[in-house]
């Protein structure tokens, strides 16, 4: 699978749904155990990674329906994302900006891999054709 080409990614549009799946689930097994923090913004991310995985292995991505559903959660989900990464770039803007202690459970740098998943995940399935 060559990362660089689109194509590849509607090729394995199941195995990309399989994954989002995979790390929504973990994510929220991180959430459940106590292992981070109560954050209402990162929920909202991570179960929209795990719906837009659950759209994308489904054969319900094939109709307008199933892409406009995954449009307006990946919107939802885009915006909360990008509401809590602002909130690190005000915090830059006011010189009081501190990574966490463990840079895996940073919301600055969660939110931003969760903004740019959410998007692509949306992409994929609005744009998802068959491919004959």
């Amino acid at each position: 699978m060559n990362i660089l080409n689109l194509e590849s990614y509607y090729t394995h549009i199941k195995l990309v749904g399989l994954i989002a799946i995979v790390i929504s689930a973990v994510a929220w097994s991180t959430d459940l155990t106590g292992l981070v923090y109560v954050c209402p913004y990162c929920r909202v991310q991570r179960s929209v990674i795990g719906i837009l995985g659950l759209l994308l292995v489904s054969p319900f991505i094939h109709h307008w329906v199933g892409k406009y559903i995954a449009l307006v959660v990946g919107f939802f989900g885009a915006t909360v994302g990008a509401n809590q990464h602002f909130m690190g770039w005000k915090k830059i803007s006011a010189g009081t900006f501190e990574f966490k202690d463990n840079l895996l459970i940073d919301p600055f740098i969660l939110s931003g891999f969760s903004l740019t998943g959410i998007i692509g995940l949306t992409f994929l399935a609005v744009t998802f054709r068959e491919m004959n």
